[in-house]
């Protein structure tokens, strides 16, 4: 009996690059006969035909499959349906828009026979992207590797070819705030990883805003890391202890000189960097709490409105 391969698709306001994707995804398909495949596009609350389009496909090809949301949960709420209901023996998620290109399926799949759980791909350049995005994404990822205990491969793709055991495991992490990356690397498995230039968009353009981009970057370390919070504490200690200090010297000085009254100015910009930095450790508290709080409603990722999942 062939070994199935499940491809998963997020998919959201893509109707230019799903004939693309799926004229490639085929070819690669059709050079790896030995396997059967199908692929699951993930329609992320679309706005446009995309919808439309991946009906028309599951009735021209039988292994095309698709999940429509009832909105846009995210891409990570898009992966997580698609892994729940992927029925291979190996998984991958991939883009639409083929900057994870199709061709690195069959060397993975070479790989995962060769005995690993987990073949990863990784961009080794930025080519294409905003200078300034590529300069963050760096050091992003040098800071949550200091800061979590959960390895995270600067450059790592969400393009990985999984074992069926890899991916129960990841579907046994059901937090509602997620974050894929550090999740693939906090179930461990052994990874081989594959490294490329970066390849840019067929068609259209990303959905990853700059501040997108941020506010995810915040999810990835407040998701592995609890260490901002001690930071904060610490930031609490050294300033008390400068205070304190502070006090010491102005007391005596005043007994001292008879100046009480002198330093103002500067006293008024102490009190406002003070402040800036109890927000600023406030902030950071409120982040957890604000995790914490959606973790206990317990809503669902995710809401299907319709779907097509028979062979």
């Amino acid at each position: 009996m062939k070994e199935k391969i499940s491809i998963i698709i997020p998919c959201y306001n893509e109707e230019k690059a799903i004939p693309l994707f799926y004229d490639e995804i085929n070819k690669i398909a059709e050079q790896m006969n030995t396997q059967n495949f199908e692929f699951i596009f993930i329609n992320d609350g679309s706005k446009d035909k995309t919808l439309k389009k991946l009906k028309n496909l599951s009735v021209e090809d039988k292994r095309v499959k698709y999940i429509s949301f009832s909105r846009n949960f995210g891409k990570e709420a898009a992966m997580y349906a698609g892994l729940k209901y992927a029925t291979g023996d190996f998984i991958t998620i991939m883009d639409v828009d083929l900057q994870d290109p199709p061709t690195l399926l069959p060397v993975m799949y070479k790989y995962i026979n060769e005995g690993y759980d987990i073949v990863g791909s990784r961009r080794v350049t930025r080519k294409g992207e905003p200078k300034i995005r590529s300069f963050f994404a760096r050091k992003f990822y040098k800071i949550i590797n200091k800061l979590s205990k959960v390895e995270m491969v600067d450059g790592a793709r969400d393009y990985r070819l999984m074992t069926r055991q890899v991916v129960d495991s990841i579907l046994e992490l059901k937090e509602y705030n997620r974050y894929s990356k550090g999740l693939f690397g906090f179930v461990g498995f052994e990874t081989k990883w594959l490294e490329y230039e970066n390849i840019e968009r067929v068609v259209g353009e990303s959905k990853w805003s700059f501040w997108k981009l941020f506010k995810y970057a915040i999810e990835g370390i407040t998701a592995f890391s609890t260490t901002p919070l001690v930071i904060s504490a610490l930031i609490g200690i050294i300033f008390c202890f400068i205070s304190f200090i502070a006090i010491i010297i102005i007391i005596i000085k005043t007994l001292i000189f008879g100046d009480p009254v002198s330093g103002w100015p500067s006293m008024i910009c102490i009190l406002f960097f003070v402040s800036g930095i109890q927000l600023f450790s406030l902030g950071i508290i409120g982040q957890y709490l604000a995790k914490t709080y959606l973790e206990t409603k317990n809503r669902p990722i995710y809401i299907i409105k319709e779907k097509n999942l028979k062979d």
